[in-house]
């Protein structure tokens, strides 16, 4: 059974950081497409980043570039999501997706495109 489990979301203090884990089990996520989103609340799901099987990366929240890095660890089939200098409107629950394609270098912001997802992991940002 494909499975997706989130884990390292929650409280945190504006100016913090947390590190978000997604873990696979029944699968070689090196072999997939991983995207992270998030869903505030009263919002729609967005896509935050992405990561190719080639290790090609994009970041889809304005708001969060430069304060955001994905990266894999194929050894721990596991891709991370580390997020630095929280603010307020970054809480959220956040979930990672997963898809296969055949080209390497591609990546996607759309959750459409997506077949596999965790449950997510609460990350909420307050003083």
């Amino acid at each position: 059974q494909l499975q997706l489990v989130e884990s390292g979301g929650g409280l945190v203090q504006p100016g913090g950081s947390l590190r978000l884990s997604c873990a696979a089990s029944g699968f070689t996520l090196d072999h997939y497409v991983i995207g992270w989103f998030r869903q505030a609340p009263g919002k729609e799901r967005e896509g935050v980043s992405c990561i190719s099987t080639g290790n090609s990366i994009s970041y889809y929240v304005d708001s969060l570039k430069g304060r955001v890095t994905i990266s894999r660890d194929n050894a721990k089939n596991t891709v991370y999501l580390q997020m630095d200098t929280l603010k307020p409107e970054d809480t959220a629950v956040y979930y990672c997706a997963a898809f296969r394609s055949p080209a390497i270098y591609y990546c996607s912001g759309y959750a459409s495109e997506y077949n596999y997802w965790g449950q997510g992991t609460q990350v909420s940002v307050s003083s």
